[in-house]
């Protein structure tokens, strides 16, 4: 059976999606978010060392 979201018969309890996000997706984002910030702080740093050599 395929799913039509136009199609009235369905009622609005009936979702065949997930209504969580799945695990490694979560867990994924999570861990992007937590590396961006590090590499941003570590440029960050390169930035401050460099700039005080001048």
């Amino acid at each position: 059976m395929s799913y039509d979201p136009l199609d009235p018969r369905g009622s609005a309890g009936d979702s065949p999606h997930e209504e969580r996000f799945p695990r490694g997706l979560v867990i994924r984002l999570f861990a992007y978010l937590i590396a961006g910030h590090i590499i941003a702080g570590f440029l960050y740093l390169l930035f401050l060392v460099g700039g005080q050599n001048q």
